[in-house]
């Protein structure tokens, strides 16, 4: 026994939009696609069920902090309509883990940019750092270390795909074999447009 003070067990969050069914199965379509270019089988591909529209990562968080990002969330976003997401392009773009991405982007739209903010702002307030620089909402399609051999396409495809997103999920994100897994932790359901 040391004395010193247990490690504190922490969890890698994010909030996202949850997206519908029919817009994970075209997507799913566009990854099959890209696929060919990965000779040598070094993306993992994120499974459709898994699609989500990444809004803000909070990183390692504390059993305490997610619970007061769960309570924030459900103060800050119940009273916030559901929104329609346009993507408009795959790409790929290096993340500020070093990992690099494969994503359908979404068009700005000041309701997206707006809802970001807000999630942004909140979590800052609750102390925890955001890194903004280059980052974008956006959906995972795959994932890859930064040193590939990806042989990427000359031109990224462009989609033309609209998606009700209906509600703000706190994520936790955990590796596995098989690339991450995604625990739904908390759900804010938005309030309908109509």
């Amino acid at each position: 026994m040391t004395g010193e003070p247990p490690e504190e067990s922490t969890i890698r969050t994010f909030f996202a939009l949850r997206l519908r069914d029919p817009i994970a199965r075209q997507l799913a379509s566009y990854a099959d696609n890209l696929a060919v270019y990965d000779k040598k089988i070094e993306v993992d591909w994120v499974d459709s069920d898994n699609y989500h529209l990444t809004l803000c990562f909070l990183g390692d968080l504390t059993i305490e902090k997610v619970e007061e990002m769960t309570q924030a969330a459900k103060k800050y976003l119940s009273n916030e309509l559901s929104l329609n997401i346009h993507l408009e392009s795959i790409d790929s773009y290096q993340s500020a883990s070093n990992w690099t991405l494969i994503v359908a982007k979404t068009s700005n739209t000041p309701e997206l940019d707006a809802l970001h903010s807000l999630v942004v702002t909140f979590a800052e307030h609750a102390g925890i750092s955001i890194v903004k620089e280059g980052f974008s909402p956006h959906i995972t399609l795959g994932r890859l270390s930064s040193q590939n051999s990806f042989d990427k396409p000359d031109e990224w495809p462009k989609i033309d795909l609209y998606s009700l997103a209906d509600a703000v999920v706190l994520f936790q994100s955990k590796s596995g074999e098989r690339g991450s897994m995604y625990t739904p932790l908390a759900t804010v359901e938005l309030k309908d447009l109509a």
